[in-house]
């Protein structure tokens, strides 16, 4: 029974990539202690794995916002281009409540709702690893066909992590 609930988000999200014409691998995710770690496991650029963060605004809907490794959400930034003057970040029972995924797994591909997605800037031009709906596992896909997919807005919404 279990294994069966762990299939489950995985074909939400194929599902829903191929209802977009996305194409995606997901891999399993060796436990890093380090985002450098975690890149190498994965083979890619610290850069190129990218976190799904979901941000909720002031009259209770929300949005994604796609964050590389190596960087966090200016919210100066992300408020300007979103065109409001308050958003945050929900706490975990009202991230999975939005998205239909728990956080560590989340990703716009397969939400329960199609929320806004906004995607720093940097993310573009390079295949990239993000959450698959399930923990343990990473979902790669090519950057720009994912922001094609999702009509993402891209943007500079981030900054270096101290």
């Amino acid at each position: 029974m279990e294994e069966g609930l762990m299939a489950e988000p995985h074909s939400r999200v194929r599902d829903a990539a191929k209802a977009r014409g996305l194409e995606i691998e997901i891999r399993e995710r060796p436990a890093a202690n380090s985002l450098p770690e975690a890149a190498a496991l994965l083979g890619v650029p610290p850069s190129g794995i990218v976190k799904t963060l979901v941000v909720k605004r002031s009259d209770g809907s929300y949005l994604f916002a796609l964050v590389p490794g190596g960087r966090s959400i200016s919210w100066p930034k992300l408020r300007a281009v979103v065109g409001v003057n308050k958003l945050r970040l929900p706490d975990a029972g009202l991230a999975l409540e939005a998205t239909g995924y728990e956080r560590g797994t989340i990703t716009p591909i397969g939400s329960s709702t199609d929320w806004p997605v906004f995607a720093d800037q940097t993310i573009t031009g390079q295949r990239v690893a993000m959450g698959a709906g399930t923990h343990g596992f990473s979902a790669f896909v090519d950057a720009d066909e994912l922001i094609r997919a999702y009509g993402a807005t891209v943007a500079d919404i981030t900054v270096p992590e101290d």
